[in-house]
């Protein structure tokens, strides 16, 4: 009788394994991938959506809050991916 391991100290399934098992132990990753890229589209959009708003500030909302013009003018040129 052959032994079926699903399984090893690594976490990895065998390929002896039911392909319900093995499609699931690949799908994990993929979708942990995914949701990673998910988040960080989501923060670059966000990010976007707080500088076009900071850009359209005027220069006594600017005050109030106690930002300079030029430090809008740093914060809405920068990329998108950096924070």
């Amino acid at each position: 009788m052959k032994v079926v391991t699903f399984g090893t100290a690594m976490g990895r399934i065998g390929r002896d394994a039911p392909p319900r098992l093995r499609r699931r132990a690949v799908r994990r990753p993929l979708r942990k991938a995914l949701d990673r890229i998910v988040a960080t589209l989501r923060a670059w959009r966000q990010r976007s959506r707080e500088r076009a708003e900071l850009a359209r500030l005027d220069d006594r909302m600017l005050r109030d809050i106690g930002v300079t013009r030029c430090d809008v003018w740093r914060e809405i040129n920068k990329p998108f991916w950096r924070s």
